[in-house]
């Protein structure tokens, strides 16, 4: 596909087909990483979050060894046993 970069706002931007887009498995407002080398511009989609997290950022916040410090929840106001 041959597309030419044009002026949007203050910003450039590219004007992909939806074929090719497709192809990529990219759809209308998915996260892409763009890396340049070389001369050459590549997108590629991001990796896909089913929530609000990434699991390498949930996992990089287990402490050392996988044991978490203890909460203290308070007095028990219920009919709960601790």
């Amino acid at each position: 596909m041959v597309t030419k970069v044009q002026k949007w706002g203050n910003s450039q931007g590219l004007r992909l087909s939806r074929e090719l887009l497709q192809a990529a498995r990219i759809t209308v407002g998915d996260e892409v990483v763009v890396t340049a080398n070389e001369g050459e511009i590549r997108i590629t989609p991001a990796s896909r979050v089913r929530g609000r997290y990434r699991l390498k950022e949930l996992l990089d916040r287990v402490p050392p060894r996988g044991k978490a410090p203890e909460e203290d929840w308070g007095r028990p106001e219920g009919g709960e046993v601790w």
